[in-house]
């Protein structure tokens, strides 16, 4: 399993630690309720790793980027189970808050196929 403060404290043992200022951490759930409000019993999440990868690695090239690491759940995922984490280290609050919110969204739009189970 992926624990975000494991990964945060490995991050900031890194040789290159010196230029963070900054990390931010995601936690995806799902929840019990559609974006419009209709109920939700669960989700079906298929994952293309290798897309996955390459997120990442790109990611870690972006401006003010020191470190990038994620985990992506796959299957059939109950209300309350974690889709995602990503944790995200960067030199400023503009460069690392940007980072995060770009990553989620190539994971969301590129990574993953999900589909709610009503």
């Amino acid at each position: 399993m992926f624990d975000i403060n494991e990964r945060i404290e490995r991050i900031k043992a890194q040789s290159d630690a010196g230029g963070i200022g900054m990390i931010l951490a995601h936690q995806g759930i799902v929840r019990g309720t559609t974006r419009s409000g209709a109920p939700v019993h669960g989700m079906l999440l298929h994952v293309d790793r290798r897309r996955f990868a390459e997120a990442l690695a790109e990611a870690r090239a972006w401006p003010g980027v020191v470190a990038v690491d994620g985990w992506v759940n796959e299957g059939d995922l109950e209300v309350g189970d974690d889709i995602m984490k990503v944790v995200v280290a960067g030199d400023i609050r503009e460069n690392v808050f940007g980072a995060l919110q770009r990553l989620v969204g190539i994971i969301k739009k590129e990574v993953v196929t999900e589909s709610e189970v009503r």
